[in-house]
């Protein structure tokens, strides 16, 4: 017989009551598999289809490609889970990236995603040499793991309904989980 633990359990009734919708709308969706260069995903409703942010390095891993140091791409999960390029339009008004070197770090880069140039993150390497990004999750710098944007229809044409998105990140210092739900 198969027993689930009180933990598991006490995580789930209470994960469900601080973040309303979570289990319902998140746990059907998969996880992409781990890769070394991951930086984070995004998932979304209407669809599991998943956008992935890679780091692109160079030299084995020591450098960011200055031309291209993140790579971005759709895991079509709801076809036969391939991967596939952001068309034209996803990449240059909702889910590519405008990257800009840092001067006073070299070897690092600030970045955002193009629909949502408010949230800069930085894009680095960590202490044990794996990219990363670094971004402000609930007041606290945090390495940003997945992010969650709930879309209702449409508002106008083309342009889809955010009703919140939910960041989800670990402290750097502590390895805790660190989570922030808004309304862009």
């Amino acid at each position: 017989m198969y027993r689930i633990s009180r933990p598991l359990v006490l995580a789930l009734l209470f994960g469900g009551l601080l973040f309303p919708g979570f289990l319902v709308a998140q746990l059907s969706f998969p996880t992409p598999p781990a890769a070394p260069q991951r930086l984070f995903f995004v998932q979304r409703t209407p669809n599991t289809n998943t956008i992935v942010y890679d780091a692109n390095t160079i030299e084995n891993g020591t450098k960011f490609d200055p031309k291209q140091p993140i790579r971005v791409y759709w895991l079509r999960y709801d076809e036969q889970g391939q991967v596939a390029p952001l068309s034209y339009l996803q990449r240059t008004m909702a889910y590519g990236v405008e990257v800009r070197s840092l001067k006073n770090q070299v070897g690092e880069f600030e970045f955002n995603v193009v629909s949502y140039p408010k949230r800069k993150l930085r894009l680095l390497l960590d202490g044990r040499k794996q990219p990363r990004a670094l971004l402000q999750i609930n007041g606290q710098e945090a390495w940003l793991n997945r992010v969650f944007i709930k879309i209702e229809g449409k508002k106008v044409g083309i342009i889809p309904d955010v009703k919140y998105v939910e960041l989800f990140g670990t402290d750097p210092a502590s390895g805790k989980a660190v989570y922030e739900k808004f309304v862009p």
